[in-house]
């Protein structure tokens, strides 16, 4: 007999069917990589989905986005990568389902150490994705744990890539946002 619940776990299930969903129409930022496609689903697993999962990463502001890319680049580099080409994208989505965890209190009641959210502590939170993707959510919302604004994450399966429109594009100058960003970090 099949798992009706995906393998999920019922407690999580309950506590998201609770949520309503809500609908995102607006503006997000995103970094790419010079070559790869602003439409193109993040690579690997991370704080939001899991391997299966093809997702598009986002942030409400635009160093927020910078600055989560910023985090990942300089992981066990003793020396920031300088030749590496971004672009940082203004984006436009719409999502009719969105899951909405838009403070540290609704994490905690999911089940999120928030005392160590900043870590790559991804368990529960990557629970949290995969079981709202199975609960026909289309993305989430929560708060960025590398800048003082929100991630916007949207789950591509079943999405329709119509409903992102790319509004403008900037390269961005790794030196400069260091600069700038570095000391208050």
């Amino acid at each position: 007999m099949p798992d009706r619940h995906g393998g999920h776990d019922d407690r999580l299930l309950d506590a998201l069917s609770e949520l309503e969903p809500v609908l995102f129409d607006g503006p997000l930022w995103r970094v790419v990589r010079e070559g790869r496609s602003v439409i193109d689903a993040s690579r690997g697993a991370g704080r939001w989905n899991e391997l299966k999962q093809s997702v598009l990463y986002g942030s409400e502001l635009p160093d927020g986005a910078i600055a989560e890319m910023h985090y990942h680049l300089n992981q066990g580099q003793p020396v920031f990568p300088s030749r590496i080409r971004h672009t940082l994208y203004e984006l436009r989505a719409r999502m009719d389902r969105t899951l909405s965890l838009l403070d540290m209190d609704a994490l905690v009641q999911l089940g999120v150490d928030t005392a160590r959210y900043r870590e790559m502590l991804y368990d529960r939170t990557r629970e949290i994705a995969s079981a709202a993707e199975f609960l026909g959510f289309n993305g989430l919302i929560a708060p960025s744990a590398r800048w003082d604004c929100n991630t916007i994450v949207i789950f591509l399966e079943g999405f329709d890539l119509d409903e992102i429109a790319e509004l403008s594009s900037t390269p961005i100058d790794w030196r400069a946002w260091r600069q700038k960003n570095m000391r208050s970090q």
